[in-house]
């Protein structure tokens, strides 16, 4: 298993945990990321959820050495998307939990979430445009929804580094936390949401 779920109350805690690739998502991760979320949104004794990494990295985006050895992503236009739980709509909010990198597909992992918590010295990027490899599981739509064209174009076509202060002023980051409690930090947002009338 390289995808790790834990429950606190009606909150559910999903944990990418590949720390050797830091957190990068296979196919196999992909697909029990889509499973877990699925699963979350099957359960009306949970009513939010929290998406983080494992070992202080959110998620390096797509594993581009198992897609190289036949064991990525799938992309497919009617399943999961590429890095799994993307197009899924749920009626139950997410929270991003952001330590370290939070880069390329795993952007947009942090962007398809309702809410993001991050530390102070995380790093947001479109990384895979240094390598000519676009965003392909909805970060160019959610991203300009999230912070405007402008600043997503300037993301998007310069692959450039947006750390943890920049992406709270621009509307990328909801909550700064201090390094090491952005998983605390989304835990107690998440147990406010959940104290909320559900439905």
């Amino acid at each position: 298993m390289t995808v790790h779920t834990e429950i606190h109350d009606s909150v559910l805690v999903v944990t990418i945990d590949r720390p050797e690739r830091r957190n990068a998502v296979d196919g196999q991760t992909a697909t029990e990321l889509f499973e877990a979320f699925t699963a979350f949104e099957e359960d009306d004794s949970l009513s939010v959820a929290i998406l983080t990494g494992a070992n202080g990295t959110f998620c390096a985006g797509a594993d581009l050495k198992a897609i190289s050895t036949g064991n990525g992503n799938r992309i497919d236009r009617t399943g999961p998307g590429p890095m799994g739980p993307t197009r899924l709509d749920l009626s139950k909010p997410v929270i991003a939990a952001v330590e370290g990198f939070a880069v390329a597909g795993g952007l947009e992992l942090a962007v398809w979430c309702d809410l993001r918590v991050a530390a102070e010295d995380a790093t947001f990027g479109v990384y895979c445009r240094r390598w000519g490899v676009p965003l392909v599981d909805g970060g160019t739509i959610r991203l300009p929804r999230l912070i405007g064209s402008s600043l997503a174009n300037d993301m998007i076509l310069t692959g450039r580094a947006v750390e943890g202060p920049e992406a709270a002023r621009i509307g990328l980051v909801n909550r700064m936390s201090a390094p090491g409690e952005a998983l605390d930090d989304a835990l107690s947002l998440a147990h406010e949401l959940a104290a909320f009338p559900q439905r």
